[in-house]
């Protein structure tokens, strides 16, 4: 058995059965034992961004960790922006990067680069293999890392000649360490400091369950204090019969406003709020100055533990949670797109189960209300602020949950870093229908050029936010890709092929031009 052999055998064997690829020469022994392997599953990507981020996607909805095959530093430093994604979002991915032969390196091909420099900004684990006999117990620790609590991004280097000399052997499966619940003491603690409506407790992390959420419901209904999250949450359950938790707001007035009631505030698998970018004039932490902040668990603790403990150190095990009641908005009127318009349309629209992956940026600030009486639903956001994620996040939530239909809410300016995900979705034939929101600008930037203290911003400013001349057009790259795509521009043609796209299996996108 060759290296490569026993770094598939030994993927698998630890329960890593999805591998997202983008190949070159140095990973082709990978890719042979691929062929003749069973058990593994490889999707293609036509950029190493979408293989990146849907294996963040995949880690999401599945809850273990699929691999990545990326070609040298090169494809790596590709895939980089999604990696940073995953890391933030607490998500476990086994990157499997190619390097050149050990006798190799020394004449600095065109390829070579300092791999292990590249990954470590964006892994928590990295490391370089030595030999073929090594290479199936590096697999090991490297799933072992990915798995630890929250989850981790592992980066494992293969050179070519540990990939294709003999020796290999599949190792057996390493436990990653048991998360820990944090001490009675600092729970009877964070129990003394929820008490009334000054008092707020944030979640973030897997807190944003459906059981989770209604045991902070159960806390929130005896206590008297207030529930909010992060701004952007890993995986959220959200719709009729969940507890409906309002997000820390993006926009840092609406942010600092939201923020200024609370005097006291327990943090359990979130951090204290602070500013995504610095502003002129205006403070980086959005609480009250006089907030006092208390952590209670971090995000790689047991947070259905510590809530447990909570409830009861709070006295609250016969309390009720408050869940939302199924409820839909009307209709809007026959119109324009606005996201005023649209969240009511998407919310009737959702159906049960689903998984919404939501890039929407300033198109759907204001969805969260209107999505609060929908069906039943998982919402995934992006947690590390990096665009482009949204369809490649959605090809590996399709893929870990093939029964569930897939939502994706997309800005046009952040679908064009990763327009290739389209292709595979296509090629995979997953059930994902993508919106696109052509609002033909970076719109989140127009708002920022205010915020940064811009105030008449010139022709060459408004000029470098805009996205025509010429403008994108999404139904005809969508059917060039291979998935079917309809344009709509008024609300009665979103409502129709929103419902036709949702009941049609397999990729579709509506280009919904605002």
């Amino acid at each position: 058995m060759n290296g490569a052999e026993s770094l598939v055998r030994s993927l698998l064997a630890s329960d890593v059965e999805v591998c997202f690829t983008n190949p070159g020469t140095s990973e082709m022994h990978f890719v042979a034992a691929l062929d003749h392997v069973p058990g593994m599953r490889s999707v293609l990507a036509l950029f190493e961004g979408v293989a990146t981020g849907a294996a963040d996607g995949y880690w999401r909805m599945a809850r273990k960790p699929a691999s990545t095959l990326l070609h040298l530093g090169p494809g790596l430093a590709n895939g980089l922006a999604n990696l940073h994604n995953a890391k933030k979002a607490g998500s476990g991915v086994v990157n499997i990067v190619g390097e050149h032969a050990s006798t190799h390196i020394a004449l600095d091909a065109p390829l070579t680069s300092d791999i292990e420099g590249i990954a470590r900004p964006v892994s928590h684990w990295v490391h370089s293999s030595t030999s073929a006999v090594d290479v199936g117990f590096d697999a090991a620790r490297a799933v072992r890392a990915a798995r630890t609590a929250p989850g981790q991004v592992a980066s494992l280097i293969l050179p070519g000649d540990t990939a294709w000399s003999e020796g290999g052997a599949v190792a057996e499966p390493l436990a990653p360490p048991a998360p820990k619940r944090p001490e009675d003491e600092l729970v009877e603690q964070a129990a003394q400091v929820l008490a009334g409506p000054d008092s707020l407790l944030l979640l973030g992390g897997d807190a944003m369950g459906e059981a989770t959420l209604e045991l902070a419901g159960r806390i929130a209904a005896k206590t008297g204090c207030g529930l909010m999250s992060e701004w952007a949450s890993a995986r959220a359950a959200r719709g009729a019969g969940r507890v409906s938790v309002a997000k820390v707001p993006y926009p840092i007035d609406l942010a600092l406003e939201a923020l200024a009631p609370y005097r006291r505030i327990v943090l359990l698998g979130a951090r204290a709020p602070i500013g995504f970018f610095a502003y002129p004039g205006k403070p980086a932490r959005l609480t009250h100055p006089e907030a006092e902040i208390l952590e209670l668990a971090n995000a790689g603790a047991d947070l259905p533990a510590t809530l447990d403990a909570l409830v009861q150190a709070v006295g609250a095990g016969g309390a009720e949670a408050r869940l939302a009641k199924a409820a839909l908005p009307d209709l809007p009127p026959l119109g324009s797109l606005t996201p005023e318009s649209l969240a009511p349309v998407i919310a009737r629209a959702i159906p049960e189960n689903a998984v919404v992956v939501d890039e929407s940026v300033t198109t759907g600030r204001r969805f969260g209300p209107a999505m609060a009486g929908a069906a039943p639903h998982d919402w995934l956001n992006n947690c590390g602020g990096s665009i482009g994620y949204g369809m490649p996040v959605s090809i590996g939530a399709a893929i870990a949950c093939p029964d569930r239909k897939v939502l994706a809410l997309i800005s046009d300016g952040s679908a064009m870093y990763t327009v290739q995900a389209l292709w595979t979705l296509a090629r995979e034939g997953l059930d994902v229908t993508v919106v696109i929101f052509a609002n033909r600008a970076y719109q989140i930037l127009r708002g920022e050029l205010t915020n940064v203290g811009v105030q008449n911003p010139g022709p060459r400013a408004i000029d470098m936010l805009s996205l025509d001349r010429p403008t994108l057009g999404w139904v005809e790259m969508a059917r060039g890709m291979g998935v079917e795509a309809t344009r709509v521009e008024d609300t009665a043609e979103f409502a129709r092929a929103l419902d036709a796209g949702l009941s049609t299996p397999g990729p579709v996108l509506i280009e919904a031009v605002m």
